[in-house]
C-alpha cells in the first residue's frame, strides 16, 4: 500500500489533461484534500457534488443512502463535466466517492483523458467524529454507516493510490 500523496506535477500544456479523482466515503475530506492538491499543482478543481441531481441531495438530506440508479446519472454529468474541461489540456482534480469498483469503471470509460485515484483511508472512528462535526452538509451522519458498508476498498487497482489518513 503506497500511503504517500502523489508528486505534484506541472500542468500539461497542450497534451491531454490528467484526472486526479479523490474519492472515497463521506467525511474522509475528500473537497478539503483536492482543493489544496489542487492549488498546489495547478490544476482545476471541480467539486463531484455539484453534479449531483437535485433528487439525489434531497435522498441524502432526508436520510434515504443513494442506489445505484441514483448515483449512474450522477457519474454521467461528472464525466461530462470533466471531458468539457479537459478540452483545455489542463490537469482537473476532482471528488467523487467512487465507492463501488463498478462506479470507477464507469468513470476510467467515460472520461477520455488518463484518470488516477486517490483513495483517502480514515478509520471508522475518525470519521464518525468528522461527520457527526459537520455543519450545513447536505449528508447526515446517518449515512456513513450505508457509505462504508457501500465500499468497495481499491486495494488491487493499478490507477489507485492509498492514503492513509
Amino acid at each position: 500500500m503506497n500511503n504517500t500523496p502523489p508528486k505534484p506535477v506541472a500542468t500539461n500544456k497542450g497534451a491531454a489533461a490528467i484526472v486526479t479523482i479523490i474519492m472515497g466515503v463521506t467525511g474522509c475530506g475528500k473537497s478539503t484534500f483536492a482543493h489544496a492538491h489542487a492549488k498546489q499543482i495547478g490544476a482545476l478543481f471541480i467539486e463531484g457534488d455539484d453534479f449531483h441531481p437535485a433528487e439525489n441531495i434531497a435522498k441524502m438530506r432526508g436520510g434515504v443512502a443513494l442506489c445505484d440508479d441514483d448515483r449512474w446519472p450522477w457519474l454521467n454529468h461528472l464525466a461530462a463535466a470533466i471531458n468539457r474541461n479537459a478540452s483545455s489540456g489542463r490537469d482537473i482534480v476532482t471528488t467523487c466517492s467512487a465507492l463501488k469498483h463498478s462506479y470507477r469503471n464507469h468513470l476510467r470509460a467515460n472520461i477520455f483523458s488518463p484518470v488516477q485515484f486517490i483513495f483517502l483511508d480514515i478509520s471508522d472512528d475518525e470519521l464518525t467524529k468528522r461527520v457527526n462535526a459537520r455543519k450545513g452538509h447536505f449528508m447526515p451522519p446517518e449515512l456513513l454507516a450505508s457509505q462504508i458498508a457501500t465500499l468497495e476498498r481499491p486495494d488491487n487497482e493499478a490507477d489507485v493510490q492509498i492514503l492513509k489518513i
